[in-house]
């Protein structure tokens, strides 16, 4: 899954990612850039 680095300023393929549900039940995709290895996060849809 795609999600955007900000320490690199660019969209990038993540790396380590698992699904994880937020305090609203919401999912959301956390894992590491491959580059600088900074915590990227992804909030998913509804579905």
């Amino acid at each position: 899954m795609e999600a955007y680095c900000v320490k690199c300023k660019a969209k990038k393929e993540m790396s380590d990612s698992e699904e994880v549900t937020m305090k609203n039940g919401r999912k959301a995709l956390k894992g590491k850039c491959p580059t600088c290895g900074t915590g990227m996060y992804r909030i998913l849809g509804k579905k």
